[in-house]
């Protein structure tokens, strides 16, 4: 099961650094594209979205790598839960029907949260 987590928290991290990462530093414009619903959402809110994500993408591994506080990888994890829970949420209300990215890192953090119980 140890090696299931590293897998899954490992992409998790990446896909998470990377979105959120941009959250952070580009415009709008250039989010747009990719992200048709930054259009209605004020930019503060979506840097602190990107900022969480980071955050949370270095809570995944920092914790349980390093053995101090290893429960803040479960928290990053079920925060990720919750995320695309939310996230899925704005894209049905906006009439949105492409979720299948959403409902895949759902997934994937369900894994995570589940395979992190079990060396808690």
């Amino acid at each position: 099961m140890n090696a299931a987590y590293w897998i899954v928290a490992g992409l998790l991290s990446l896909f998470y650094l990377y979105g959120g990462g941009l959250k952070l530093v580009r415009t709008r414009e250039r989010l747009r594209p990719m992200m048709a619903w930054v259009d209605s959402t004020p930019m503060p809110a979506v840097r602190a979205i990107g900022l969480t994500e980071v955050l949370g993408a270095i809570g995944l591994i920092l914790p349980p790598l390093t053995g101090i506080a290893p429960w803040l990888a479960l928290a990053s994890a079920i925060g990720f839960v919750v995320l695309q829970i939310a996230a899925t949420r704005v894209h049905l209300s906006r009439g949105d029907r492409r979720i299948a990215l959403n409902i895949t890192l759902l997934l994937a953090a369900s894994a995570a949260v589940w395979t992190a119980t079990t060396w808690l």
